[in-house]
């Protein structure tokens, strides 16, 4: 069976964020990051070196392969901001339509800059997601 990647790590998130050496991706991503913990009320922590991630679930696929992972996390890719675990509630798309500038791919959210999308609306679509994604993961482990 193949080891799993995308598992928590010791690192220490702001000084992974602070060698951002583009200083708007920077700003963006320390603005993420005071909106996710802000709403997730919990510390992050960086998950396979690079995915600053809130929250933990636990999963089971039909194949039987299971794991951990994060509720909500981003990451800073080159060619955007990439939001993980913001999808796969009722409300999704009448917030995505709000939301501004942004492409998605692969259950992923991408955009480009923070000033590219309204953030209470960004706010909403990571407050409903964790909540239905916490809600499943109490679902599935009881």
């Amino acid at each position: 069976m193949a080891t799993l990647q995308t598992k928590p790590s010791r690192e220490d998130v702001a000084s992974f964020l602070s060698a951002l050496s583009d200083p708007s991706r920077h700003q963006d991503c320390v603005t993420l990051l005071a909106l996710m913990q802000e709403i997730m009320d919990t510390e992050p922590k960086l998950w396979a070196g690079s995915i600053i991630g809130f929250g933990e679930q636990h999963y089971t696929y039909a194949s039987g392969h299971q794991g951990d992972t994060f509720l909500v996390g981003f990451a800073s890719r080159k060619q955007a901001l990439t939001l993980y675990g913001l999808s796969g509630f009722k409300q999704e798309t009448e917030l995505l339509d709000k939301l501004g500038k942004y492409t998605t791919g692969k259950g992923c959210l991408y955009i480009k800059h923070r000033d590219d999308v309204d953030l209470p609306t960004l706010r909403q679509l990571i407050q409903q997601s964790a909540h239905s994604r916490s809600l499943q993961s109490d679902r599935d482990n009881a």
